[in-house]
């Protein structure tokens, strides 16, 4: 009775060791203006067309690099959930054009409802010849979407957003799941 359950302690605890290693490594390579399009990764929109503290962050993200770099332009990716009123990326797209972001520099994506569609739906209005782009989304969340790109062709580097405190234990366990699978299954 006790191997097994030491068996399977020691075996979640390889596999939460693992998981922090690959999540840790998706920080990097941190974009630094090379790629023509940056694709920002749509999360939940609260009632009221609100964005979610993660879309917040993401947007806000989004706001500083496009400000940066000048020539970058940004494929807001985001359909509408079940619960949601409207696409993510219509509310990203207005939250950028009121920080004076100009909208010829945004391309929506609005059919997208996980972080596979959200590129794989991106990469399809983007010319052809488009092999690496810039990912911002949630610093946990960067790694699943980095093996993402890697599986339809892109390769990428990266703007992390800050992850609300809130759900940051819950986010991140999540996560861990989604990786494993995006790792093992491709999707």
């Amino acid at each position: 009775m006790l191997i097994p359950l030491v068996v399977i302690v020691s075996s979640l605890i390889g596999i939460w060791v693992l998981t922090s290693n690959w999540l840790e490594s998706g920080q990097n390579p941190k974009a630094d203006g090379t790629n023509q399009y940056a694709i920002v990764l749509g999360a939940k929109v609260k009632k009221g067309n609100i964005p979610s503290f993660a879309l917040q962050y993401r947007l806000e993200a989004a706001l500083a690099y496009a400000q940066k770099y000048t020539h970058v332009k940004l494929v807001l990716s985001g359909g509408r959930g079940p619960d949601e009123d409207i696409e993510e990326a219509v509310v990203m797209r207005d939250f950028l054009l009121e920080n004076g972001i100009a909208e010829d520099r945004l391309i929506l994506e609005d059919k997208a409802t996980s972080t596979y569609e959200n590129l794989l739906f991106s990469q399809e209005l983007l010319p052809s010849n488009i092999d690496s782009v810039t990912l911002i989304t949630s610093d946990y969340h960067l790694q699943r979407s980095k093996v993402l790109a890697s599986k339809i062709g892109w390769k990428s580097d990266v703007v992390a957003a800050k992850t609300p405190k809130v759900v940051e234990l819950k986010v991140r366990t999540r996560e861990r799941v989604a990786l494993l699978k995006a790792y093992i299954l491709g999707n």
